[in-house]
């Protein structure tokens, strides 16, 4: 326990990539509600419904300090989600075994050995920011992202804001959304989203807790929602759950590396991604993740 409410150090793997937790928690430069120092990230987050600061220190090798401040929460519950929102209980190490020799995925985990995808911090966030980030470009979702964060959010003292709940989206009108930029679908993609949420249809906190993750559950709940397809599923299940399974081939940017990776004179369409992705079985988004990670001439995706 510290003044700041609870602390919990946590042991990472030797190849944990903590400047790719950094750099996905600083896409925001306004700093509404994430903020990165040096070797330290704060999160203004929801924790079991209370407003709160998250921290986490990486200035020390080979772990990070956690302190959230809410004195003595569920420890059990807080190390079980320290774990998913870092990406410590994926598996990547069974993308390695099962097709290191494969001669393109060899090339990309020398390229960016150790990659896991850092979460959001709720589901539901990953989710509202899958619907923003629909066709459009990441710097224009960032910004349309900021302004419900600001509009809806719940501020703290130091005046971070958390992502709105879904009852704070539900409280806005199609007006409110849409003077933060969003489309009039993407307004109403977002109150159907909170609405299913809100009445358990979508019990999106109750599947994250659970272990494993019931990947079909979800992707068949959040395909009942209007406006929600393949794609935003895939995200969501990736960001939200760290389920590497979901097939990334509608993303502009995996088709465009893709192409690079295999030399095309283009980069391929839907079909020819979803089938080369296919063979990677269990792993397909995280071999999207890398293909995302390439070095490239334009700048590596950092949804």
């Amino acid at each position: 326990m510290t003044e700041a409410g609870t602390a919990l150090r946590l042991t990472l793997p030797a190849d944990y990539r903590h400047a790719d937790v950094q750099r996905f928690y600083a896409r925001d430069r306004e700093q509404v509600s994430e903020r990165t120092t040096g070797q330290r990230i704060e999160k203004a987050l929801h924790w079991q419904g209370h407003p709160t600061l998250l921290q986490l220190d990486f200035s020390e090798p080979a772990s990070v300090l956690a302190q959230l401040s809410i004195a003595e929460p569920d420890t059990t519950a807080l190390l079980h989600y320290l774990r998913n929102l870092l990406g410590l209980n994926q598996d990547i190490d069974g993308l390695r075994i099962a097709h290191g020799a494969h001669p393109e995925i060899a090339r990309l985990l020398r390229q960016t050995p150790g990659l896991r995808m850092p979460q959001s911090a709720s589901p539901f966030e990953a989710a509202c920011w899958a619907v923003i980030g629909q066709m459009i470009s990441v710097d224009a979702a960032i910004s349309v992202r900021r302004r419900v964060i600001r509009a809806l959010g719940t501020p703290l003292a130091n005046g971070m804001h958390c992502h709105p709940q879904p009852d704070a989206l539900l409280g806005a009108t199609p007006d409110d959304l849409r003077s933060c930029g969003l489309s009039a679908s993407k307004a109403a993609t977002l109150i159907r989203l909170a609405k299913a949420v809100e009445s358990n249809q979508l019990p999106l906190d109750t599947w994250a807790a659970t272990t494993p993750s019931p990947a079909a559950a979800i992707a068949e709940g959040l395909a009942s929602i209007k406006g929600i397809g393949p794609w935003t599923q895939s995200y969501i299940l990736l960001r939200g759950y760290g389920v590497l399974d979901g097939s990334m081939h509608g993303d502009v940017v995996v088709r465009k590396r893709l192409g690079a990776l295999l030399n095309l004179p283009e980069a391929p369409d839907q079909a020819f991604t979803q089938q080369w992705l296919a063979q990677f079985g269990s792993w397909k988004a995280l071999v999207a993740a890398h293909l995302w990670a390439m070095p490239a001439d334009t700048q590596a995706k950092d949804y």
